[in-house]
């Protein structure tokens, strides 16, 4: 019993995990500890490629056509269908350049903060159950661990704007760090009401405590998604992830009309793909996390979990883009008050009055 509703279990194709259904397939399982590693490893090449393609779609093209689409401009267009072919001509393009690293640059940790901003990113999907068998680990505290790598990432960006020896690039350090710790904070705390709803941090049994209908319409039936049966925290974890994720109108630490472009100033040719592909797969990390924990994660009509995540993950891409787009960048100092005086304040007073109903509901 959940919140005083029944926790239905996971459908039999998406309990086993992408690791032992590609040893099961291969025969790689009948060679021990190795074959699992190996299992392992092609599980997550798979992962992690799908997810760096959706990047390599949404950086180069689809950010540049949803922006135009509501600024009422013609985007990329001249490569391709539907100008899809920039995707290509922007990776020769970038990856191509020369790469000009500052003459007082601390180097390795200049070199190490894009790997650290992608791979942190990439480390989150690890334990997200994207559906149709889709899942590399399920641990225990699945949620504590995609929260904890998902936050390495402010690490990355204070090397990079300390690393660069340029002021701007300094700036933006400071900004992301003040930043990341002011919503960081109130993204945890609202993620753990959900966390008391479900009575657990494992990724697929929040998901499955959402599987219940809620109401049962005859015809429809409306599902017990977090999102339904607590909007207040929905609404909180989705401002507080656009703040984690820097977009607008919390996109301070890069704000190209005050501080050429924060952190990553001093970046070009691959360092800058990497992180700018670190950006996009945080986004995408971000729309996963709100997917799995109050969107029913890969539940879904008719369609193959798999693409009802997708379907899920790219909505919240668009509500980003839309914000870009219509909403004004904040000032700092409006950024930081606003996230210790009020998502503070609004998270925490979120988990004491869940707490205090489903311990009324039990």
């Amino acid at each position: 019993m959940v919140g005083g509703l029944t926790a239905v279990p996971l459908q039999s194709d998406d309990t086993v995990l992408l690791p032992e259904r590609i040893g099961d397939l291969t025969g790689l399982d009948g060679f021990g500890v190795g074959g699992e590693l190996l299992a392992t490893f092609i599980a997550a090449f798979i992962i992690g490629n799908l997810m760096l393609a959706m990047t390599g779609v949404a950086g180069p093209w689809a950010k540049r056509k949803i922006t135009a689409a509501f600024t009422d401009r013609i985007a990329v267009n001249r490569l391709g269908p539907a100008g899809l072919f920039i995707i290509v001509a922007d990776a020769v393009r970038l990856l191509s350049k020369e790469l000009i690293v500052p003459e007082n640059a601390d180097r390795p940790a200049y070199d190490l903060a894009p790997i650290v901003v992608a791979g942190s990113a990439l480390l989150g999907f690890a334990v997200i159950p994207m559906g149709s068998g889709i899942h590399l680990a399920d641990p225990e505290v699945g949620l504590a661990y995609v929260f904890a790598v998902a936050g390495i990432a402010s690490l990355g960006l204070v090397m990079a704007g300390y690393a660069s020896a340029n002021k701007y690039s300094m700036l933006g350090g400071l900004r992301a760090v003040a930043q990341n710790i002011a919503y960081e904070i109130p993204l945890v705390v609202t993620g753990m009401s959900v966390v008391i709803f479900a009575g657990s941090l494992q990724t697929s049994e929040i998901v499955a405590a959402q599987a219940e209908p809620l109401f049962d319409l005859g015809i429809v039936a409306i599902p017990a998604w977090y999102a339904l049966v607590n909007p207040f925290a929905f609404v909180l974890f989705l401002v507080a992830n656009f703040a984690e994720v820097g977009r607008n109108p919390f996109d301070t630490p890069e704000a190209p009309t005050e501080i050429v472009a924060g952190y990553q100033t001093e970046y070009s040719s691959v360092y800058f793909v990497l992180i700018y592909l670190g950006e996009f797969l945080h986004i995408f990390l971000g729309g996963a996390i709100i997917a799995t924990i109050f969107l029913g994660g890969p539940a879904g009509p008719l369609l193959p979990g798999i693409v009802w995540f997708l379907i899920k993950i790219w909505a919240i891409f668009l509500l980003t883009q839309w914000l870009r787009s219509a909403v004004p960048r904040v000032r700092i100092d409006q950024l930081i008050e606003i996230g210790w005086k009020g998502l503070l304040v609004l998270s925490f007073a979120n988990l004491v009055l869940t707490a205090v109903i489903v311990g009324l509901i039990a």
